[in-house]
């Protein structure tokens, strides 16, 4: 009893350090929910991602296929890939935003040297995931992709062509490959999650930027119930943006 009292405890004081009594600067404005907003999008990826891949097969003679039959067979299948196809780009498009707030306000200066450097990798495996689901549903364009982007580790002094070849599981792009890539694009969103928690430790160990560069261990307010409130109002406009892409430009985005 005394332990899941303590456990429930703990929990409920983390709780309240790190969301509800947050200690936020007290002018922040809608710039600053591009960062919640994209956590919204990587969990929007994870989930649709998970539905999508107990449909999906990797192989070379029946990824195509397969995706055609989460399209045409699968129920709400065709909604499912349009979210997750659509959600990456939007997720980019929201991290890019983010990012520019980081440059324009400054926040990569010290002392958050090092929550910039981990957004950074955060965006690089995003890139690289994004690449790889590319890949997957396996078209010409798929093919071509995998190719041409391999093809540029060959650049690597010495080891380039070894690089190449390991990438690729054989001398060319085949069912290997597309395996690999598979597994890889499956297992990084849950590595970007663990980077996404150690950004937020070091944004809540450092405190939060603001436009005027003040103090938010001197002029700050709690987040919960003041800043919520702004991140829930882009979570709704987010939703609203994304909905009427999925629903009536499905392939504009994307493509």
């Amino acid at each position: 009893m005394s332990n899941s009292r303590w456990n429930k405890n703990s929990l409920l004081s983390f709780v309240d350090a790190h969301i509800v009594d947050y200690p936020t600067p007290i002018n922040l404005n809608y710039f600053w929910s591009f960062g919640s907003v994209s956590g919204l999008c990587l969990l929007i990826q994870i989930v649709t991602g998970i539905f999508l891949a107990m449909h999906y097969t990797a192989h070379v003679d029946y990824a195509f296929d397969s995706v055609e039959h989460i399209m045409r067979d699968v129920n709400n299948g065709w909604l499912i890939r349009y979210i997750h196809a659509n959600g990456a780009s939007m997720f980019f498009i929201v991290v890019y935003c983010h990012i520019f707030r980081g440059l324009y306000f400054g926040s990569y200066i010290q002392p958050r040297g090092f929550l910039w450097v981990s957004g950074v990798l955060i965006f690089l495996l995003m890139m690289a995931t994004a690449f790889m689901g590319y890949v997957l549903p396996w078209g010409q364009m798929s093919f071509w992709g995998a190719t041409v982007i391999t093809n540029l580790f060959s650049a690597v002094p010495l080891a380039g062509h070894l690089i190449v070849e390991w990438l690729w599981g054989g001398f060319s792009v085949s069912n290997a490959t597309l395996n690999r890539f598979y597994s890889l694009h499956y297992l990084m969103p849950f590595i970007i999650v663990g980077l996404v928690a150690s950004h937020l430790a070091l944004l809540h160990a450092e405190g939060s930027n603001n436009p005027l560069g003040i103090n938010s261990n001197v002029d700050f307010i709690s987040f919960y119930p003041y800043f919520y409130v702004k991140d829930l109002f882009s979570f709704l406009l987010l939703v609203s943006l994304f909905s009427f892409f999925c629903f009536f430009y499905a392939e504009f985005i994307r493509s």
